[in-house]
C-alpha cells in the first residue's frame, strides 16, 4: 500500500481549476479538482483509450460535454462515467468550493 499527503501530490493548474495527482500508474491514474464558486476548468479534450469517474467529494458542479452539448449536475456524493474520447469541462455552480476525485482507466499518460 502508498498512502499519500495532499502536499505531496503533484499540482497543477487547468485554467482556475486545482488538480491534484495523487497516483499514478500504467493501470491507472487518481487525482482531484478544486473549483472556487463560479469556476470554470479547462476543456478536457477527453482519452481515446480510457474511462473516466468523476466523484464530487464536496459542493456542486455541472459537467458539461462539450461534443454533444449535454450537461450533467453533481452533488456531493455523485458519480459521473465518462468514456473514451468524451470531451468535457467542469463548472462550479454551488455557494462553497468544490472538490471532485477523478481517475482514469487505462492511465492515459502511460506508454503502450
Amino acid at each position: 500500500m502508498k498512502r499519500v499527503k495532499a502536499e505531496d501530490t503533484t499540482i497543477s493548474m487547468d485554467g482556475p481549476e486545482v488538480c491534484r495527482i495523487y497516483f499514478e500508474t500504467d493501470k491507472i491514474l487518481f487525482g482531484s479538482s478544486t473549483l472556487l464558486p463560479g469556476q470554470t476548468g479547462g476543456i478536457d479534450s477527453g482519452h481515446p483509450h480510457s474511462h473516466e469517474v468523476f466523484f464530487v467529494s464536496k459542493g456542486e458542479v455541472l459537467m458539461h460535454n462539450t461534443k454533444t452539448d449535454e450537461f450533467y449536475e453533481l452533488h456531493a456524493g455523485d458519480a459521473l462515467l465518462v468514456e473514451e474520447g468524451e470531451p468535457h469541462e467542469l463548472t462550479n455552480i454551488g455557494m462553497n468550493k468544490a472538490v471532485i476525485t477523478w481517475s482514469c482507466a487505462p492511465n492515459p499518460a502511460a506508454k503502450a
